[in-house]
């Protein structure tokens, strides 16, 4: 039936009562297809989203500084009559924009499909039963379960449990959580914090107090540090090729050149040379290798965390689930005034509850024999477990009708509001000591008659054994430079015994006594932060020494990744370079961080940071082979045109050059790479050295091309101009090869297909034209091809050993002198290995064969 929205307005103001009649629902839930009727009459739970039309995104591309500068220098071939300049010139503009708007919609299908898999859940009572759902789909009057971490997904009336406590901080202002009550209003888009209710969906969508207030932006993120890098170098391209383009203009003016057709020619050469494939190359890298990544069971929610991500030399991983299984087991209780084992486990069950799945209840309540027992009793209350209280208790009552309470958690904190006496204390605590030096995790367990005292009636051990693959991970993470450092809220005795049998070591310290200090905001001391930083991992670790976790170890000089899986991991998962919300997040958790884990395990977040670093090599190979072509073209051009006085290459070869440049350049996404065994980071020494270096090399082997076919070819200028423009085509996309591994370029990963056929088949294409150009150009011979072809082929080598030279040099001159050996193995290996062996044999040591 049809009902009329509700504001949260009048949602406040009516009882509970009112709202079942008003939203014509009960306590049971609305049935499956009511709820699809008030979908259609309500539409998702969800803001509307501007999207903008595809023909005006289209459009979009032929607006622009770039786009101007070719749409003028069409202009100006029309004026002078150039129609075969003007025909080309079209095209370049047209293809730019098919290509932009064709990599751009790919980016962001793949954005939208990660977003998918990131949509939150919610639990509702539909037909009588409980079931989880996508928040979307949920519509006034539904009964939601509302619970710790959860992102509240719409308007609700909480109806049924004890409190909520509810950060709506980002809606109201209000610094702290407030405390929510049965009959209270609840905000969509706030965060329980502490606490379980069941609640009444009053408004969704944009009939929220979120929906009406917030407007819908589209999130910028920062700019990593790669992007701005990579940006500079665009700003310096420009700036260096408008330099250069005003020399010409002026040398080429007093030689007394024709006005337009001058300025036409500057502005196509401008346009060939800075870097105007820049965005969609990155964009298309990151969306490419995220879309990867996702495979890996790991989803990216920020694009520019895949830098950080590929610079992480720490990750501080949670133990449970990450490190172990997840699957507790309840080993043999101790009891201590239970009768016997199974009162022990019955009252912990009776502590528990069932149907939130949580694995701690479930391991109790599967060590209960006698199951029908449960039924006695009646639960009438029940405190979730929460992160600061480290506890669950429940009110309920017996066949008698008397009320009891039962409680368990942490043994400490049982012990303390049991009050034991001093010696029950100490066998208590040598109970949990003798359970943790085997690796067992221990849950005291309490009962009370109503308000009486509290009775311990014994400790329940449960264990949770490695994940089979994680000591081998962890191996591997340290073969890739990653150290991991393990946190728990486990003692200490528990974290050393399973860090020591992972192989993370033994110097396990108390993150209550490394971070003294440390409440909502931690000020670390240089000795606190060292001391932090060499521990192995942190035990009995409260959500707030996360924070300081990190920020001791960032102030040390380190890229840290922290894992997390709570509401109040938030804050450690922000400040973190790479916050991670592990397999089973809650929704708080998974909104903060900047991967997302969809799977257990370690194994996950080692190959998603070897991923991130592959992803990084490629747009560092962009970035080299961009700055390379441009000194390369504008320094030949404008200097060939300096000392001979005539156009080395023509208006349309260089439209033509930019066409067949931009199909290799956009397969640099997909390349294969390799995966450096050191954390990566942005060296822009290293980067405008190489480019520089191997630019130059550029220039001066086309000089001396274009002396050959001058001087000693006798080619006349319009066949000079076709052979420079087959000479600058083939060696520019063996320079991207050159450019795109550390290694020699003909060693291994070789290209992937689509980068290497893509190369070959626009280097026939262009060998094509300048022998049958269809009148647009001079041609050439066949004769003439082979000697571009090999004169390249012969260069290309020339330029891989001044690479290795550059690197070595860096190496050995910069900081990074281990890299140094492992770059000169790479390029010079047979050499330096032979070397290596002959000069131990000299010094008369007992040497084996040349290492690998």
């Amino acid at each position: 039936m049809a009902i009329d929205p509700i504001s949260s307005e009048l949602a406040q103001q009516k009882s509970v009562a009112e709202l079942w009649e008003a939203l014509a629902t009960s306590p049971q839930g609305l049935s499956g297809e009511e709820a699809a009727n008030r979908l259609a009459q309500f539409g998702p739970n969800a803001l509307e989203e501007k999207k903008v039309s595809p023909l005006l995104k289209f459009l979009g591309y032929f607006w622009g500084p770039i786009p101007w500068m070719i749409e003028v220098a069409a202009l100006l071939s029309a004026a002078v009559r150039h129609w075969d300049d003007f025909t080309i010139i079209m095209i370049l503009l047209i293809f730019n924009a098919i290509v932009g708007f064709w990599q751009e919609y790919k980016a962001a299908n793949a954005l939208e499909a990660l977003k998918k898999q990131l949509a939150l859940k919610a639990r509702v009572l539909r037909d009588g039963k409980w079931q989880e759902i996508a928040a979307e789909r949920l519509v006034p009057g539904d009964v939601i379960r509302l619970r710790l971490g959860d992102i509240i997904p719409g308007d609700v009336k909480l109806v049924e449990g004890d409190f909520l406590s509810v950060d709506q901080s980002a809606l109201t202002g209000e610094s702290l959580p407030v405390s929510k009550k049965a009959g209270d209003i609840a905000y969509s888009g706030s965060v329980a914090k502490q606490g379980e209710m069941v609640a009444l969906v009053t408004g969704t969508g944009t009939n929220t107090f979120f929906g009406r207030t917030a407007k819908l932006v589209q999130a910028a993120g920062s700019v990593s540090h790669f992007q701005k890098a990579v940006l500079h170098i665009g700003d310096f391209l420009i700036y260096l090729s408008l330099g250069l383009v005003t020399v010409l203009i002026l040398v080429q003016l007093q030689r007394g050149s024709h006005l337009l057709t001058l300025i036409q020619f500057a502005l196509i050469l401008t346009v060939a040379s800075i870097p105007v494939a820049l965005p969609a190359v990155l964009s298309v890298t990151m969306a490419v290798g995220a879309l990867a990544l996702s495979k890996m069971k790991a989803i990216v929610t920020r694009l520019e965390s895949i830098e950080e991500m590929a610079g992480i030399d720490i990750l501080c991983s949670d133990k449970t689930g990450t490190l172990t299984l997840n699957q507790l087991t309840l080993g043999e209780p101790v009891t201590f005034e239970a009768k016997d084992p199974q009162e022990l486990i019955l009252w912990g069950s009776l502590a528990s509850k069932e149907e939130d799945r949580d694995p701690i209840d479930l391991a109790v309540l599967a060590g209960l024999e006698d199951k029908p027992a449960l039924a006695g009793y009646s639960q009438t209350q029940f405190m979730p477990f929460d992160p600061v209280g480290k506890r669950t208790e429940s009110t309920v009552q017996d066949a008698q009708h008397h009320t009891l309470k039962a409680t368990k958690g942490a043994p400490q904190v049982i012990m303390d509001i049991c009050r034991l006496d001093a010696a029950t204390a100490a066998k208590a605590q040598k109970v949990v000591d003798d359970f943790a030096a085997k690796g067992y995790r221990t849950l005291g367990v309490a009962r009370a008659e109503n308000t009486g005292p509290w009775q311990f009636l014994g400790i329940l051990p449960l264990f949770d054994p490695p994940r089979e693959d994680s000591k081998e991970t962890i191996a591997d993470a340290r073969q890739h430079g990653v150290q991991v450092k393990m946190v728990t809220g486990d003692n200490v005795a528990i974290a050393r015994e399973i860090s020591q049998h992972l192989g993370l070591g033994t110097n396990i310290k108390s993150a209550s006594q490394l971070l003294k200090d440390c409440d909502d905001v931690c000020h670390l001391r240089p000795e606190e932060a060292r001391a932090v930083e060499t521990a192995d991992g942190y035990a009995e670790v409260f959500p707030e020494h996360k924070y300081g976790i990190v920020q001791g170890l960032q102030s040390m000089g380190h890229i840290v990744g922290m894992t997390g899986d709570g509401v109040n991991d938030a804050p450690a998962i922000k400040q973190a370079d790479v916050g991670i919300a592990v397999s089973g997040a809650t929704d708080a958790a998974r909104a903060a961080a900047d991967l997302v884990l969809t799977a257990p395990g370690l194994s996950v977040i080692v190959r998603a940071v070897e991923e991130a670093r592959r992803i990084f090599e490629r747009m560092n190979s962009y970035a080299i082979y961009r700055i390379v072509e441009t000194i390369r073209i504008m320094f030949f051009v404008v200097l060939a045109m300096v000392f001979f006085n005539f156009y080395p290459i023509t208006a349309i070869m260089i439209i033509l050059l930019a066409l067949f440049n931009d199909a290799p350049i956009m397969a640099i996404a997909f390349d294969n790479t390799l995966a450096d065994p050191e954390p990566v980071k942005w060296d822009m020494r290293r980067v405008l050295t190489i480019s520089t270096v191997l630019g130059l090399i550029g220039v001066a082997e086309t000089f001396l091309i274009l002396i050959i076919a001058k001087n000693y070819l006798h080619f006349g200028i319009s066949e000079i101009q076709s052979f420079i423009f087959l000479k600058l085509a083939v060696a520019g996309h063996l320079t991207l090869f050159v450019a795109r591994t550390p290694r020699m370029f003909l060693r291994r990963p070789w290209p992937a297909p689509v980068l290497l056929w893509s190369a070959i088949v626009t280097k026939i294409l262009a060998t094509l034209f300048v022998v049958y150009p269809f009148g647009l150009i001079t041609p050439i011979s066949w004769e003439a091809v082979g000697i571009i072809w090999g004169y390249c082929l012969a260069w290309i080598f020339i330029e891989d050993l001044a690479k290795c030279a550059v690197l070595r040099h860096l190496d050995l001159s910069g900081p990074r002198h281990k890299t140094f050996l492992r770059m000169l193995k790479t390029c010079v290996q047979p050499f330096y290995s032979l070397r290596e062996y002959s000069m131990n044999h000299l010094r008369g040591q007992q040497a084996g064969p040349p290492r690998r």
